[in-house]
This record gives structure tokens, sequence and C-alpha cells, in this order.
């Protein structure tokens, strides 16, 4: 050991409760993209589901903070394959997302045939195109991408995948000092959204379509600091669930008052790191249910599947009745599109998601890497969004 150099304190391989959690996120995004179809004003009781779009903020950085986990004996080593490690990213994403941009596809094309309702300029065949390669964030909105609204997140996210190695060198540099590292996101983020406010006259938590690589950037670089420090950390049993509780009501509090989005954007950090705390102590148990694991590795398919969902709802409803798809929904109506979208969102991930990914990753596994033994983590994170 190094002179002067803290020993770290490894996280143990699974880490169920950033599994779990992610269920309640993007559930959370539905529920937020629901809100604003149906006639409660919520915003007068709660912040809590207009907050909630801000779940993908928190995917972002759960997502640097799982893959620093997964590949950290590779990282160390520093024989970080980047085919392979690309190779599995494309088996995280694609299928899901080729299925249900596939999905959208037919729905436009039998509302065309129908003569129904919908803004064809979302539905171009150039932002099919930078949909279908996932690189419609990557620059300013020159050409609509509206295929599937969420899959800008993608985007942004599959631009972190590419930048991953320098994303983990910054993060091995930096193992000893994660305090340092922090301050580093804070600067990244403060000059990012600066910039995105002098180009588009708004925080950098709103980039989507328009520069969405921008709000990844520090977030991902944030999941990384957090999990660098959380090595450091040497918890009680009892600290680590008190940590986890304040924490996650501190999270719930600011979205409640609605705080700025970028307060609340911070204080998710906290909680992701509470939560992976929870496995280093053994005090992860009521988060380790089969049903709720189950259910966040659904969660992709729940985000990618809701909105496709939502508008075939009303487009079919408008179709029925004559009536604009701009309709206000009806209590029943939202309770029984949930119930589909939930339903659709387990299909989706069993007959889908799963396998594809499953057969791919079998594919590069077989493949031995030149000079090196293969760690295998297989299921012991949460794959990330």
């Amino acid at each position: 050991m190094t002179a002067g150099r803290k020993e770290p304190s490894p996280f143990p391989d699974a880490l169920p409760a950033l599994t779990s959690v992610r269920f309640l996120l993007a559930l959370g995004v539905v529920l937020f993209h629901y809100q604003l179809q149906w006639a409660w004003d919520s915003q007068s009781v709660t912040g809590l589901l207009d907050r909630a779009r801000l779940g993908v903020d928190v995917f972002f950085i759960l997502s640097g903070f799982v893959l620093t986990h997964a590949y950290r004996a590779d990282i160390s080593a520093g024989r970080l394959g980047y085919r392979r490690f690309l190779v599995a990213r494309v088996a995280r994403v694609y299928p899901a997302h080729l299925a249900v941009l596939g999905f959208v596809l037919a729905m436009v094309c039998v509302a065309a045939a129908l003569g129904a309702e919908f803004d064809a300029d979302f539905y171009n065949p150039a932002g099919f195109v930078l949909t279908l390669f996932l690189v419609q964030a990557w620059g300013p909105e020159l050409i609509k991408a509206e295929w599937n609204g969420p899959s800008w997140s993608l985007s942004a996210e599959w631009f972190a995948y590419l930048a991953f190695p320098l994303y983990a060198a910054i993060g091995l540099k930096l193992r000893d000092r994660p305090w340092l590292l922090l301050g580093l996101v804070a600067v990244v983020f403060i000059v990012l959204d600066q910039l995105y406010i002098a180009l588009f006259s708004d925080t950098v938590v709103h980039a989507e379509i328009n520069f969405g690589i921008f709000r990844i950037i520090p977030e991902f670089l944030y999941g990384v600091a957090l999990y660098r420090l959380g090595e450091s950390l040497r918890l009680s049993r009892s600290v680590a669930v008190a940590f986890s509780l304040g924490a996650s009501g501190i999270l719930l509090a600011v979205m409640h008052v609605a705080a700025d989005d970028r307060l609340v954007v911070a204080a998710a950090g906290p909680m992701v790191l509470s939560l992976a705390l929870l496995s280093k102590v053994g005090a992860d148990q009521p988060l380790a249910r089969p049903w709720m694991l189950a259910a966040g590795e659904a969660s992709f398919s729940l985000y990618l599947v809701h909105m496709p969902l939502l508008i075939g709802w009303k487009g079919v409803h408008s179709a029925l009745t004559g009536g604009p798809s701009s309709y206000v929904f009806a209590w029943w109506e939202i309770g029984a599109l949930l119930v589909l979208t939930v339903a659709a969102a387990f299909g989706l991930h069993a007959v889908v998601e799963a396998p594809a990914r499953r057969w791919i990753r079998a594919r590069i596994d077989q493949t031995p890497r030149p000079g090196s033994k293969r760690v295998m983590l297989a299921g012991s994170q949460p794959p990330d969004l």
C-alpha cells in the first residue's frame, strides 16, 4: 500500500436499492407527463409531480455511479476494453429502443393511412434517422426529432458512454481525493449551466434536444464522484440508515416546495449514494424484495414506452369520438392507461429487452480478451439508463 494512501472500503457486488429505486424514478417521469393531461392543478398542492421529471437527471447520476461500479476492476487495472464496453452498452439500450421506435413508426403509418390527426412535423424522416442512431441531442435542434420524446436522454447517455474512458480516468486519478472530484463536478456544472443560459435563456437541467449532452456531462461525472466518495466512507449500520432516510427526506422536501431544479438535482446525489451505502452495511433487505427488483429491471422499458402509449391512447380516442386529441383525461383513463403502460413495460422487458441483452452479452463474453482474465459482474449491478 502506498504510504499515506487510505485504503478504500469497497462496495459489495450487488447494490439492489439502486435497482429498486429506478422504478420509482421512471414512474415519476410517467406521472409528470400524465399530470399535463389531467384537470387537477397539482402545482397548487405540491411540486412533487412537476419535479418528478428530474428523475431523468437522477438516472444520469446513477449511470455514472453504476458504470464505475460495474467496471471498477477493469478501470483500476487499466484494462477497460472499449469495444466490449460499447457492445455491452448497445445490448443495454438498443433492443428496447428499436422495438419502441418501430412501434411508433407503425402508429404513424396507420395514422397517416387513416387520415388521423397528428403533427407531421414531429415525425419527419430526418428526425427518424437522428433518433434511430441516438444523436438527436448532440447539437442544436435544427430538425424536429420527436419520434419518441424520452429517447433524447438515450442520445445523451450514448454520448456519455462514448466518453466513459475519460470519465473513468478522471475518477481513478482523483480516487483518493473525492471531494476535489466533487468540486470539479460543481465547476463543470456551473460553466455549462451559464453557457446554456447564454445560448438558450434556460438552465442546463432543461436541456433536451437542444444540446442535451450539456445536461449529462456534469451529472454523469457527479455519479462517478459519488462512487469514489462512497468507497472512502465507513459507516455504521445505524448511521447509514439514518443517512438514507435523511437524504431521501431532503430530496422529497425540495421537490415538494418546488425548489430550483438545480437544487433538486444536487440533492439527488446524496440520495443515490445513501442507497448504495445501505448495501455496505447489510441494511438493503427492505429494498431487495424480488418484486421491487423486477420492477426496477423493467423501468427502462417503462420510461421508453409510456409516451407512445399516451399519444396512441389520445389518438384512438380522437378517432373514435371525432374530438380533438388535446382533450383532458378522465380519471378512469389515467388509471387504465397506467395499468396498460406498466403491463406493456413488463412485457417489453421480458420479451425483447432482457432476452436480446442476454444474447448480445453472451456473444461478447464468448470472445476472450487478449492478455487479460474476464472479470464477470453479471447481475451485480443495476442496469443504467
